[in-house]
């Protein structure tokens, strides 16, 4: 899947248009400040539903979470080309979860599956998944985790894939978490409120270990943090683009890169 897409790209950047974008992206590349790139990029990849219906009338919805899998996996290489250390995909949220359809369901999760196994089977990366798996179907829970197992030991970009995550739900887990294993030390709850810090809460969100995003990618015009790391994204920079995520390209990624290393972080100060 990687190498065929790949070639695809390579393909369009042929033809007259492409070696337009090319030359363009290539400029924008040499004029990026190098020492001021994020080094956890997140994207909120929506817009595919739009996309389908947009350029696949007739077709199942299927085709459009197909093409947003695809372009999330030039999305990953991407990153890695310019030295991200940590790139984290939202595909599917709990209250996504919640309102589709069994119809719809199955192949959206059929997809995400399909697009874990090739991100593993690149071996390039170690992939993660952040959320609440079990609400998932067992044998989908299953595969996402066997893909965490399989690239475990891999000293490679972190990738992290947000599925059947949503950020008050994270939080509720945290705290659940937190609880747990206080009381498993014999600290009371009196005790525990006296005591407890953010770190310690921290220290039990799904990402836990891991730096906060710099930078959240949205597509389709939407802006709006909708519950994505609503924990860890406090200092982020945003950055929101009109493309539905299926029609984002490799400038769109560089252009959000150039506003980031022009931004001033002051991180609440």
């Amino acid at each position: 899947m990687a190498q065929r897409d790949r070639f695809r790209e390579w393909a369009d950047r042929l033809h007259p248009t492409g070696l337009l974008y090319s030359t363009y992206e290539q400029r924008l590349m040499a004029e990026l400040d190098r020492d001021k790139l994020p080094k956890h990029v997140a994207v909120m990849a929506d817009g595919n539903r739009r996309w389908a219906r947009q350029n696949a009338p007739g077709e199942p919805l299927v085709a459009g979470y197909r093409a947003g899998a695809q372009k999330l996996e030039q999305f990953v290489q991407w990153c890695d080309d310019v030295g991200v250390q940590i790139v984290t995909l939202w595909v599917l949220s709990t209250d996504n979860l919640k309102r589709a359809t069994e119809s719809e369901l199955q192949p959206l999760l059929e997809v995400i599956v399909q697009m874990v196994d090739d991100l593993a089977a690149a071996g390039r990366w170690q992939v993660r998944t952040v959320g609440a798996l079990d609400l998932l179907p067992g044998p989908t829970a299953g595969r996402l985790r066997r893909a965490e197992q399989i690239t475990s030991d891999i000293d490679g970009m972190r990738v992290n894939v947000a599925v059947s995550y949503g950020g008050r739900h994270e939080l509720r887990d945290a705290v659940r978490s937190l609880l747990a294993a206080e009381a498993a030390k014999g600290t009371t709850l009196a005790e525990l409120a006296e005591t407890v810090e953010m770190e310690d809460i921290a220290a039990h969100l799904y990402t836990a270990g891991q730096p906060d995003p710099d930078l959240v990618i949205r597509t389709s015009g939407e802006q709006r943090l909708s519950g994505f790391l609503i924990w860890q994204s406090a200092h982020s920079e945003f950055y929101f683009c009109e493309a539905l995520w299926p029609d984002f390209r490799r400038v769109d990624f560089i252009r959000a890169l150039r506003s980031y290393a022009q931004r001033e972080r002051r991180f609440g100060k």
